[in-house]
């Protein structure tokens, strides 16, 4: 990859996620999971436990666990081997010391593209098995050749597939097949080889993605990206009347001053012109929609929990954000000495990184309602993405 970083810990192009953050959401949002296992290589600096743990946990799966109030998912961090079949081995062990394993799936952290529906097909078919993996006919004819590069063998592709993760099995019966794989001196490339081996029954095959591929290259993580990514633009806006003995709130903090902003909610002008601005990109309401202002449900709402309730419903559709920008008018006070403070508001509202939201204050020079410190007004730009 030429990145001098581990691949399973480099960042997804415009996402919050790493590589392995991003597996680890498709299985989330895919099956019901009882636990996690992560091998790490047993170093120290960009891959040791400390990387790994920093890798696994972005801000959506950070808020995934947040979200669950009771039967987390057990997580356990397992220094692997000098062999991906070592380090399944030393993960299946550590499974069975939490005793509560029935079905196991094991996936390359370097597979970030795997989708939702794949790993459903390859869960149901190990219930339904015992044991199953993903994968995809070669669109090439294939040749078996000697190691001095001549043809050995042609062979018939319509018989072949190129095996994919995840792979599943019954759990119990992969674990002692693995330790009689440990003790027999051989290497082997896969779980299904090992199955095959010492098992003996048939491996379910279903039906994997071309998309499903493990990094290699680094247009491996652009491209493919590129070509799975819709992309929204969303646009919002707000226009709050200034009064006094009210609050001058502006991006959920609070700023000094003899007026603020009238309003049924809390009537921060920014967080309003954010919510229309996210909801409109996804194209699922409208802030007045979901929190009607004749509702006395939301008098005095807390403009920064409405700006979440908005993001987690974006957020349940598929939608992350790339960036956010904003603009505040206001005549006075000056906002300059408080945007550090409103940027990490909202970035903490959002859960997102500081460098994804940005905010510009202007004045209208002395013009109109906003000019003769009657109001304040703000708009927010922002670009959202999901896979297709």
């Amino acid at each position: 990859m030429g990145s001098g970083c581990k691949k399973e810990y480099m960042k997804m192009p415009c996402s919050d996620e790493t590589v392995l953050s991003a597996v680890a959401k498709a299985f989330f949002s895919a099956i019901p999971i009882k636990n996690v296992v992560i091998t790490f290589q047993a170093n120290s600096g960009t891959i040791g436990e400390d990387s790994a743990k920093k890798a696994f946990f972005s801000a959506s799966i950070k808020n995934f666990f947040d979200e669950i109030e009771s039967d987390k998912p057990t997580l356990l961090f397992v220094e692997g081997g000098s062999t991906r079949q070592e380090s399944v081995y030393k993960a299946l062990k550590a499974l069975k010391e939490l005793d509560n394993t029935d079905i196991v799936l094991i996936h390359d952290g370097a597979r970030p593209f795997v989708s939702p529906k794949i790993i459903q097909s390859v869960w149901k078919a190990t219930i339904d098995f015992g044991s199953a993996t993903c994968g995809v006919q070669p669109v090439d004819t294939q040749k078996e050749i000697s190691n001095g590069k001549t043809i050995l063998r042609h062979l018939n592709r319509a018989n072949l597939f190129a095996v994919q993760t995840p792979q599943g099995f019954k759990f119990t019966q992969l674990l002692e097949a693995h330790e009689k794989a440990y003790n027999d001196g051989q290497t082997y490339t896969d779980d299904t080889e090992i199955w095959s081996c010492y098992v003996g029954s048939p491996v379910h095959i279903t039906e994997g993605s071309p998309d499903n591929k493990k990094i290699t290259f680094p247009s491996d993580l652009k491209e493919q990206r590129t070509e799975k990514m819709e992309i929204r633009t969303g646009l919002g806006y707000d226009l709050h009347k200034l009064e006094y003995n009210r609050k001058l709130l502006v991006g959920g903090v609070e700023i000094p001053h003899d007026k603020g902003e009238a309003g049924h909610s809390d009537g921060d002008v920014l967080l309003h012109a954010i919510t229309d601005a996210i909801l409109g990109a996804a194209a699922l309401a409208d802030i007045g929609e979901l929190f009607p202002p004749s509702d006395e449900k939301w008098k005095d709402a807390d403009s920064g929990q409405l700006l979440q309730s908005a993001w987690n419903l974006v957020q349940e559709d598929g939608w992350n954000l790339c960036n956010l920008d904003c603009v505040v008018k206001l005549e006075r006070p000056k906002l300059l000495p408080y945007r550090k403070k409103i940027i990490q508001s909202i970035s903490n509202i959002l859960g997102v990184p500081l460098e994804k939201v940005f905010v510009k204050a202007k004045t209208a020079e002395g013009m109109e309602c906003v000019g003769n410190g009657q109001a304040v007004e703000a708009f927010a730009s922002c670009l959202l993405f999901r896979d297709n």
